[in-house]
């Protein structure tokens, strides 16, 4: 009974992974019928390449901007929703819209937003103040890079703390209120502290989304400008896809998931030391 689930497994989950696997250790234009044999040549190649580095600064930048963009927008905007009052359920199907949406169209409507003729310039315009060069500036283009994609993961992080909070124990907060804590207070020492495992979950998902992001990249930024924007995801396809360079690419692309995996395991062991002590 349980063969169709395996074969289905081994065909799009278990090959994949080897064939990738096999094929960052060869030297491969993607049309010839020979594979070289390069063993951990692409590997040791990796860290003496200005690209690869670049791409892993980049990269680095961009987790740490969507994680802390995704915990404080979808907690923040949680807890607001996580109230009793008329029109709720639109609100939360209104913030959930983007993460349905199209990851190309999104990025393309977010050009004409950043644009030197876009709404954002044409607000600072009108209120007298200067329109920097978003898309042109490598520092900006990233921040602009990740604005969009914390907009775009928005509405799934929001759903995701609605429903732990939830979950938490009312009789805790009537406890607080009773010793005079503050609605503050409360979000404070109580709600964020009970959320740990919730907000452990979003930042995982924030970093995966960063080292996997190519869609957002390609259509707003083109991994550009002067490789700003050029995360490990972008450079995996312009190394296999551009210059025809497949080994190399699976060996980017091998290396950004031992690098997730290496944090998903240590925040993992650090998150389950603390809910053990306490």
């Amino acid at each position: 009974m349980l063969a169709p689930t395996l074969v289905v497994i081994g065909v799009f989950v278990v090959y994949p992974i080897v064939g990738t696997g096999y094929l960052s250790l060869t030297s491969w234009d993607g049309f010839s019928e020979i594979k070289k044999w390069v063993g951990l040549g692409n590997y040791t190649r990796l860290f003496r390449d200005p690209a690869f580095l670049n791409s892993l600064w980049v990269t680095v930048l961009y987790g740490a901007g969507v994680c802390v963009a995704g915990v404080v927008s979808g907690l923040g905007i949680a807890v607001l929703l996580n109230g009793a009052f008329r029109g709720r359920g639109v609100y939360r199907a209104v913030f959930f819209l983007p993460v349905v949406t199209s990851s190309i169209a999104a990025a393309t409507v977010w050009r004409y937003v950043f644009g030197d003729t876009g709404v954002l310039d044409a607000v600072l315009r009108f209120l007298h103040l200067p329109a920097p060069n978003w898309l042109g500036d490598p520092s900006l283009a990233l921040v602009s890079l990740v604005l969009l994609t914390a907009w775009k993961s928005l509405g799934l992080n929001v759903v995701l703390y609605l429903t732990a909070l939830q979950t938490l124990p009312a009789d805790v907060y009537e406890a607080a209120a009773v010793d005079g804590a503050s609605r503050w207070q409360q979000l404070r020492r109580i709600t964020v502290p009970l959320l740990a495992p919730m907000t452990f979950f979003v930042v995982i998902e924030g970093l995966i989304t960063s080292f996997q992001s190519f869609d957002l990249v390609y259509a707003l930024t083109g991994g550009g400008p002067l490789g700003g924007t050029e995360t490990l995801g972008f450079l995996t396809y312009r190394e296999a896809f551009r210059l025809s360079h497949f080994g190399y690419g699976a060996a980017v692309a091998y290396t950004a998931f031992a690098l997730v995996l290496g944090v998903t395991l240590i925040q993992w062991r650090l998150g389950g030391r603390e809910r053990w002590s306490s």
